[in-house]
């Protein structure tokens, strides 16, 4: 388990400094959608899609943050490897390709059908 919390807490880092790093690059675009004014409908519709491009990126990285956040709690709170639904136990192959999960198989299978 402390090999994992590791793993996951280097994640969080790197993490954090991509979410830095788009959230910055969010900023310069909103600071220059002013700049511009008189473009055709084009030159607004590019930029107006690399701003929402920017800001999917910028909640993308938010949500592996919290993600990787609520994982390392429930390292410390030793509930990690249990689906939050049925209890039952995460398999471990699920856990090394995707270890913020907090569904198992199962119970992700049937989130995703609702």
């Amino acid at each position: 388990m402390k090999a994992i919390r590791s793993e996951i807490a280097k994640d969080l880092v790197r993490l954090k400094a991509e979410l830095k790093e788009v959230e910055s690059e969010m900023d310069d675009l909103i600071a220059a959608s002013g700049v511009g004014a008189g473009d055709d409908q084009a030159d607004a519709g590019t930029k107006t899609f690399e701003r929402e491009h920017e800001m999917s990126l910028v909640y993308n990285a938010r949500d592996m943050v919290l993600q990787t956040e609520r994982a390392l709690e429930r390292i410390d709170t030793k509930t990690y490897g249990r689906c939050e639904d049925c209890g039952n136990a995460i398999g471990k192959a699920r856990l090394q390709v995707f270890p913020r999960a907090t569904l198992c198989m199962v119970c992700k299978q049937k989130e995703e059908r609702r």
